[in-house]
């Protein structure tokens, strides 16, 4: 089954717009024969009825088959999927966005969702299906899928029941869309990232982990929650893994160029008497926390992925904590992911930044290195 939602643009043909507002009992356009069309409530309008409408309201001029420049592919329509969904649609990233997941009822209803909120969006096309055909020509596919975080689970626990998962998905992606950028959300992420990257041997710059994205945005946000600054304002990163055993880099730190490291020369330490460890302990809580609340993360999850879409769609060359290969930096000797701030633009990840780290900050992110890979080298794939 697929559906496709269309949202009227001057510059679009206009026949191939109409035909994905069909109701049940319409004749289909050669585009939807391998599917089913969204209905809508009301009595159906006979064919000829609203053909003779258009014709009396519209002179066509031209014909014109739409060509996707950005096309945007999610795998997974559970929460973070569809936070994802919204804040690219909110974004106006792609000219369009195919959804892809194997529950039928939660994809037409998540479809239909977003087609009633069509006249909000800037986005002329949206098609979802089971099949991922669906995909096809994407320049940017999510992956979201897999079995869900538990509470109290880490993410590290996740890592067996999403690795069959993946292998479906990336051959399926891989078919489709050979030449696509992957980022991968789905948790645990570093891990998961790897075997995206070993299963589809796209090269490591087409492979992108959503990684520490939104740690750093989690402390950022609380550094500046302690100091009366916006977020925005305050820049610092958290690299390493996306979990527990993530990296605080306090060295760097700083707002205005003005390091807090010169201000508290104990500043994330034991010693520290204002205790500002307690923010990473608190980013490293904060899904924990969440998950006990509601379930599960979604809308910081999907604003943070949409940031990386923007980054790469528009060859931004933005600089992002992503999971990527780090082999050979910080004396890390496997092939693990893990974030460190990576330039992302249209190519995927075009450069790694060497962020100079002090020795324990080094050796946390060798410790980091050496958790994931106890771990992956039992992977089997």
């Amino acid at each position: 089954m697929s559906w496709a939602v269309g949202v009227l643009r001057p510059s679009r043909r206009v026949s191939a717009v109409r035909a994905n507002f069909l109701s049940p009992g319409m004749a289909p356009s050669p585009r939807q024969a391998a599917g089913s069309p969204l209905g809508r409530a009301g009595p159906i309008t006979p064919v000829s009825k609203m053909a003779t409408v258009r014709s009396e309201l519209l002179k066509n001029l031209a014909s014109e088959e739409a060509v996707h420049r950005s096309k945007v592919s999610i795998v997974g329509t559970g929460a973070v999927g569809m936070a994802c969904a919204v804040s690219i649609l909110l974004k106006g990233l792609s000219d369009e966005l195919a959804l892809v997941d194997l529950d039928e009822g939660r994809l037409r209803g998540e479809t239909m969702d977003l087609l009633h909120g069509s006249p909000f969006l800037k986005m002329p096309h949206v098609v979802s299906s089971k099949d991922y055909l669906v995909t096809a020509n994407s320049s940017l596919v999510i992956i979201t899928a897999g079995a869900r975080q538990e509470p109290g689970e880490s993410r590290l626990n996740l890592v067996q029941r999403n690795v069959s998962i993946f292998k479906l998905i990336i051959s399926n992606v891989i078919q489709y869309s050979p030449r696509c950028k992957l980022i991968v959300v789905s948790n645990p992420v570093d891990i998961l990232s790897y075997v995206a990257w070993k299963l589809s041997a796209f090269p490591q710059s087409r492979v992108i982990g959503s990684g520490c994205n939104l740690d750093t945005a989690r402390f950022r946000f609380l550094i500046g929650q302690r100091l009366g600054i916006h977020p925005e304002s305050c820049h610092g990163w958290i690299l390493g893994e996306h979990g527990d055993s993530s990296v605080p880099v306090w060295s760097g730190v700083n707002i205005a160029g003005v390091s807090l490291k010169d201000l508290n020369r104990d500043i994330g330490t034991d010693k520290d008497p204002e205790q500002w460890e307690s923010v990473h302990k608190d980013v490293i809580a904060s899904a924990y926390k969440i998950i006990k609340m509601k379930g599960y993360t979604s809308w910081a999850i999907g604003l943070s992925v949409a940031d990386l879409s923007e980054s790469v769609l528009k060859d931004l060359r933005r600089v992002h904590p992503v999971s990527t290969v780090i082999k050979g930096l910080y004396g890390i000797n496997e092939e693990v992911f893990l974030s460190v701030p990576c330039v992302l633009g249209e190519s995927g990840i075009t450069d790694l930044i060497r962020v100079k780290l002090t020795p324990e900050e080094e050796a946390r992110l060798k410790k980091s290195a050496e958790t994931l890979w106890e771990i992956q080298k039992e992977l089997q794939l």
